[in-house]
């Protein structure tokens, strides 16, 4: 029998896998967005001028810790795509640049290794085709392969945020909590949106520029 989808909230941010059933096999986080098109000039093409837009290309990362004391990301940029069955035992499925309720990025973790987390912050940032998230309508859903799924969406942006941090899910005594955040963080001039984010969550990591 599937569970009854769980929905956070700000007033109710916070779920337990353990006690929805998601204790095992694969946790798929899922981010969907509506494709916006932003206008970028006009040309001239045949005598007749033609408008250039841009699409929305967001990407779904998570930086994680592990009960050793490893740290690292998982994200497109880079290649960092992770690994499911080794350490960090995250996968980041591929980079999608459409938003498709169907598709959208998603993110794996492996339930069956969920002793091994300490914590693993979901987060996203804005590759191109925007400069903030204001006017942008995402939802985030978290899938176990067993038990209920848990979702929200993000509210409003009102800041000048090009990444934002959408859940924190913790180890605790080999249960994982998830914890909704949905917390848009605007860079200090000349900080990548990775460096914001671990500043913000401290998480003590070197950066470098990175390409994907």
């Amino acid at each position: 029998m599937r569970l009854t989808k769980i929905t956070l909230t700000e007033d109710a941010p916070t779920v337990s896998l353990a006690k929805q059933g998601g204790t095992a096999g694969a946790l798929r986080v899922n981010l969907n967005w509506g494709v916006r098109k932003q206008f970028r000039g006009w040309s001239t093409q045949r005598g007749r001028a033609v408008a250039h837009h841009a699409d929305l290309d967001l990407d779904l990362c998570a930086l994680y810790e592990l009960a050793d004391g490893r740290k690292g990301v998982v994200q497109a940029l880079g290649n960092a795509f992770g690994s499911l069955h080794h350490p960090p035992y995250i996968h980041l499925d591929g980079d999608d640049r459409t938003g498709a309720v169907e598709t959208g990025e998603n993110l794996t973790v492996n339930l069956d290794h969920r002793q091994r987390f300490r914590r693993i912050l979901v987060f996203v940032t804005i590759y191109e085709g925007a400069r903030s998230f204001a006017d942008l309508h995402a939802t985030v859903t978290l899938t176990p392969q067993h038990g209920a799924p848990v979702a929200f969406s993000l509210d409003e942006c009102t800041v000048p945020s090009p990444v934002c941090a959408l859940a924190l899910i913790t180890g605790r005594g080999g249960d994982l909590v998830v914890r909704r955040e949905a917390r848009y963080l605007v860079p200090e001039r000349g900080v990548s949106p990775q460096r914001t984010v671990d500043r913000a969550y401290g998480w003590g990591m070197d950066w470098t520029p990175g390409r994907k």
